[in-house]
């Protein structure tokens, strides 16, 4: 393998940050480095109020090969996992409140799905290859794979492709739930970035409740998720992008959110 430890490149569009996976040599087979890049840029993703949504992408012919595995040697016992402190690439232990948006392409392998899922909405280009092909490198999925592809494709699903090791196209993976949109290749990026768009022409604090009460039924049940329901409604009606929500109605014009 090549020294190039690759990079992550982030550019922000009005309240888009576009994030992208760039080695495209090594297919954006992932590093370290790229991990805790990606890891910075989710967490500002996160933090940062005027950012609202993101979308990720692969730069080159692909999105990811996935981890490149000699250069992970010394970390794979560590997982992909975040400490909590920092946003967790997989959104497994702590998840970015903002939507994210991926724009899949060609090769889509192992972190590469895990990455997709640990997001909101994705899209993928009619040349996709997915596969989560862990077992037959002697190892498992750590980046929640064995978890959300059970949780968006069902069991039989879930297990067809995860204990085979497949690989399987952009077809397959709209069927089962993983991918919500096909679109020719090229295309992948564009029409990820206008669902960015759509998305953050809504209010954003509505938004980000929005994706926190659906999460919270996944994670805590459905007891947990309606009791927190009135709660969150109230605190939404008093910010200002709720008043300015009716008078947009009223005045028949596009409403223009604040996040506050």
């Amino acid at each position: 393998m090549s020294n190039d430890e690759g990079s992550i490149s982030v550019e922000v569009r009005e309240h888009l940050m576009l994030i992208g996976f760039n080695r495209p040599e090594k297919y954006n087979g992932f590093t370290p480095t790229m991990a805790e890049q990606l890891v910075a840029a989710l967490t500002r993703l996160d933090e940062t109020d005027e950012l609202w949504v993101g979308v990720m992408f692969g730069h080159g012919d692909h999105f990811t090969a996935g981890l490149d595995l000699p250069k992970w040697t010394g970390d794979m016992e560590l997982g992909v996992g975040g400490d909590g402190e920092t946003i967790d690439m997989c959104g497994l232990s702590r998840a970015c409140r903002k939507p994210i948006v991926t724009a899949a392409h060609g090769i889509s392998y192992t972190l590469g799905i895990e990455l997709a899922l640990g997001g909101d909405i994705v899209v993928a280009a009619d040349n996709c290859r997915f596969s989560q092909l862990e077992p037959k490198r002697g190892i498992m999925a750590t980046g929640g794979a064995t978890i959300r592809f059970v949780e968006r494709g069902g069991w039989g699903n879930a297990m067809y492709h995860l204990l085979t090791s497949d690989e399987f196209d952009a077809e397959e993976a709209k069927r089962i739930g993983i991918v919500q949109e096909i679109v020719p290749v090229g295309q992948q990026l564009e029409r990820a970035i206008e669902i960015a768009e759509s998305i953050a022409a809504c209010a954003p604090l509505a938004v980000q409740a929005t994706k926190a009460s659906s999460r919270r039924y996944l994670d805590d049940g459905f007891e947990a998720a309606v009791s927190e329901l009135a709660a969150t409604q109230r605190d939404m009606l008093a910010t200002e992008d709720a008043k300015e929500g009716v008078q947009s109605f009223i005045e028949r014009r596009q409403a223009k959110f604040q996040g506050r």
